[in-house]
């Protein structure tokens, strides 16, 4: 909801006018900080939610190429033992 200027009628700003408009800016601003603030926090959070995922996968995919070799392994073990028994 956009508010609109109040338009000045006098010719000349005067402090009290200028003082107000310090005001609203400023009190703008706060609520962009605080806004930009919540906006970090999720960035953060999103951070380390996908630090955690790629730490999870990559034990996830050592353990399967450590689980690959064992099986080719005993591959090699069962083809020599059936070698051995013909």
């Amino acid at each position: 909801m956009k508010r609109e200027a109040s338009k000045i009628t006098e010719k000349y700003v005067t402090e009290k006018t200028f003082e107000s408009s310090m005001l609203s800016i400023a009190q703008n601003f706060m609520r962009i900080e605080e806004s930009l603030g919540m906006i970090v926090k999720e960035l953060k959070n999103l951070h380390e939610d996908n630090k955690y995922m790629r730490q999870t996968l990559s034990s996830f995919t050592s353990d399967v190429s450590r689980h690959d070799r064992k099986i080719s392994n005993l591959d090699v073990r069962v083809e020599k033992l059936e070698l051995k028994s013909k």
